[in-house]
């Protein structure tokens, strides 16, 4: 597995996304997703992602069990702002002291003294992005942290941000299916030499092809309100699929493959993301790192369009910065 650079972090060219191993699509499977971290070492994929809402701390812990003994093996990022109040309603916290604990909470739970890339895993309007980078760049000072991200802002909140403190890397909703962020943001991004980590590569398993509705999703399986997966967006997007099978048939390589190989080929700044909590799907996933896209197939990809319907529900969607 070939190094690329967000900021200045070096990491594997694809990571690992951990969040659905206790989080967001089902019932998990513990000693297979230890499994699955443990070969994605073997296979050289060392940038594994996190985030303290996912499982309320509980996909943190399985991480740290699956790193102990390695740790330093691995490059570990985790986020913090996403919370949830007694009644289970989501909210956004930015706040000075919330984000001094949640580093000690999250050190706590990965059992590490350090975390690699410290995510804002969402921004509150109301809380200037400059005083909340400040206490980011506090935990750097410190020791607790590394290196500083960002998800889901927008240029100007990215702009202001990097006046305060280096900003390694953005994480943001990018693939074949969500482009949106193309024509400001990456631009944008690059001039300040911000790295980009796109999440859900595979649409949230659309692109992979597999799934052509929600009645075989666990109950619990947020994708079930997703409103990509409903009615007529998911006729439109499943159209989107079967022409994106076709293309995958020409360049010799699954649809997954496919589409991971076309977002590498979008800049050596790029590190997807792909999650999994399968051996057998990790595999798959890194066999795209060796994938030569034709140009003429880059292209169609290009073309393609994006997918029909907002990414996430109303408050959800809300709080994704454009």
């Amino acid at each position: 597995m070939e190094q690329r650079t967000l900021g200045a972090l070096t990491v594997s060219e694809l990571g690992l996304g951990c969040m659905g191993m206790s989080f967001a699509y089902g019932p998990g499977d513990d000693d297979e997703s230890i499994r699955t971290i443990h070969r994605a070492l073997e296979l050289g994929v060392t940038f594994l992602d996190t985030a303290d809402i996912y499982g309320a701390g509980v996909n943190e812990e399985l991480v740290g069990r699956a790193v102990a003994g390695r740790r330093d093996d691995f490059v570990i990022a985790t986020k913090f702002a996403n919370r949830t109040d007694a009644d289970g309603n989501r909210f956004i916290d930015n706040s000075p002291d919330w984000i001094r604990q949640a580093v000690d909470d999250s050190l706590r739970r990965l059992g590490t003294d350090y975390i690699d890339l410290y995510y804002m895993h969402r921004r509150d309007p109301d809380v200037p992005i400059e005083e909340s980078v400040g206490v980011m760049a506090e935990q750097v000072q410190a020791g607790k942290v590394r290196h500083l991200g960002l998800s889901e802002v927008s240029a100007e909140t990215l702009r202001a941000a990097t006046t305060v403190h280096p900003i390694a890397a953005l994480q943001s909703e990018w693939s074949l299916f969500t482009r949106g962020l193309e024509a400001e943001i990456v631009p944008v991004a690059r001039e300040l030499g911000v790295g980009l980590v796109p999440y859900s590569p595979l649409g949230r398993g659309l692109l992979a092809g597999a799934l052509t509705s929600t009645e075989s999703l666990a109950p619990d399986d947020f994708r079930r309100n997703n409103p990509r997966w409903q009615g007529e967006n998911l006729e439109h997007n499943l159209a989107l699929v079967q022409k994106m099978r076709d293309l995958a048939e020409q360049a010799g390589c699954s649809p997954v493959q496919l589409a991971l190989a076309w977002l590498l080929a979008q800049g050596d700044d790029v590190v997807p993301i792909p999650g999994t909590k399968r051996v057998k799907y990790l595999e798959e996933n890194t066999a795209a790192a060796d994938v030569n896209v034709p140009a003429d197939v880059l292209a169609q990809l290009d073309a393609l369009g994006e997918a029909a319907g907002d990414r996430y529900q109303g408050a959800m969607m809300q709080a994704v910065e454009r």
